[in-house]
């Protein structure tokens, strides 16, 4: 079995070429390092984009972590002209959290990581009311409370930020029910994961369940997406829905929903922290197992 602790995870976007896969499991052979998992896209067979992520194990390797990736950039990705990033699995990510009153996203997101099947740390839920906080405080989790209201939006951003800063590897809305500002947004280029109803554009605004309901819907379902400057247009990472009929009341089709909500972005919380999402301009490549 791998060791997570001598678990390294390799992430490439270049243009595609001939030898490029050569080119890397020769250049990690070369210093020690022993391929254990690997994955590969191209968007065309000429002229396209390859992405490619792989793992691989540390123990033997005849440098430090550093100066391969010294190496790397200077024998491989310089020269195929590389976006990449070189990870250790045993460096959990820093990930916050920022909610309203909604909890079912959240709780799972929480009870996941506590017993370790996120590999993640939660330094902080920041909220705009205060009513999790007691369920969040149980588990020992610093709670910041910072109401927004339209005229102290831009001051109540700006003390988010300063709580984010450097102390976070990445943000997940958990039905945060508050717009981040393009500055907000800036600050944190695809690290901004949020969840909601796939409603929309069909039934924006408040109680989507209830609209749903009203039109008769068949099915209903979540997506999960990177934040942008524009409103629930980001890179997708992962979506699901579930078959209602009329049978289900609107009471019925919240509760099935919010079930999908909760799944669907505990995995795509759970393939960004194993570095298994490249973003592609508006899309996204997802290496999953």
């Amino acid at each position: 079995m791998n060791s997570i602790e001598n678990t390294a995870r390799l992430l490439i976007i270049c243009p595609d070429k001939p030898g490029i896969i050569s080119m890397v499991s020769t250049f990690l052979y070369r210093y020690g390092a022993n391929i254990t998992d690997f994955d590969q896209h191209a968007t065309d067979p000429e002229g396209g984009t390859f992405f490619m992520r792989l793992e691989f194990q540390t123990g033997g390797l005849t440098c430090s972590v550093e100066q391969l990736r010294e190496h790397f950039l200077a024998e491989v990705a310089g020269p195929y002209k590389m976006e990449w990033r070189l990870t250790l699995a045993s460096e959990k990510k820093r990930m916050a959290i920022m909610v309203s009153k909604h909890d079912h996203a959240l709780m799972e997101l929480l009870w996941r990581t506590m017993r370790g099947d996120l590999a993640a740390t939660i330094p902080m839920v920041i909220s705009n009311h205060d009513d999790l906080r007691p369920e969040v405080e149980r588990f020992g989790i610093s709670w910041h409370h910072i109401p927004v209201t339209p005229d102290t939006k831009e001051a109540a951003e700006q003390q988010a930020l300063e709580l984010l800063d450097g102390k976070v590897d990445v943000i997940v809305l958990a039905r945060y029910m508050q717009i981040l500002s393009p500055k907000f947004v800036a600050e944190h280029p695809n690290r901004i994961i949020n969840i909601h109803h796939s409603f929309l554009p069909a039934f924006i605004g408040a109680n989507p369940y209830q609209q749903a309901w009203e039109r008769g819907v068949k099915l209903i379902g979540a997506t999960s997406h990177y934040v942008t400057d524009e409103l629930d247009q980001g890179p997708i990472i992962e979506q699901n829905v579930q078959r209602v009929t009329h049978r289900h009341s609107a009471a019925e089709l919240r509760a099935l929903g919010q079930d999908v909500e909760r799944s669907v972005l505990l995995r795509a919380v759970r393939w960004h922290l194993e570095d298994r999402v490249i973003v592609d301009g508006n899309k996204t490549v997802v290496f999953i197992k």
